[in-house]
C-alpha cells in the first residue's frame, strides 16, 4: 500500500479521517468483504464531507488511480445489499 489517498486542504484534520476511513472501507470490499452497514456510514459521513456528486467523482478517480480500488462498484453494491450483508468485490 504506497498510495496515497485524495483529500482537500480545506478540510479539518477529522474530516481527512473520515475521509481515509471511507476509503480504507472500499479497500476492505476488494480485499476481505466488508459489512454493509459499516460501509453506508463510512460512505454517509464521506458525503457529508464531500456532498458534490462531481467532486466525489474527482476523488474516486484519484483514489483508484493511486491504488487500483474502485469506489463505484462498492457503493452500487452497497445500494443493493441488506443491512446483514457483506460486500466483497473481486478486482479486475
Amino acid at each position: 500500500m504506497d498510495y496515497s489517498y485524495p483529500f482537500s486542504i480545506d478540510w479539518t484534520t477529522d474530516e481527512i479521517i473520515d475521509v481515509v476511513t471511507f476509503f480504507e472501507g472500499i479497500e476492505m470490499a476488494y480485499e476481505k468483504g466488508i459489512k454493509r452497514d459499516n460501509i453506508m456510514a463510512r460512505y454517509r459521513r464521506f458525503k457529508e464531507i464531500v456532498p458534490s456528486i462531481a467532486e466525489e467523482k474527482t476523488y474516486f478517480r484519484e483514489f483508484e488511480e493511486e491504488s487500483g480500488y474502485a469506489s463505484f462498484p462498492v457503493i452500487k453494491e452497497m445500494k443493493a445489499k441488506n443491512d446483514s450483508d457483506v460486500i466483497k468485490i473481486k478486482k479486475r
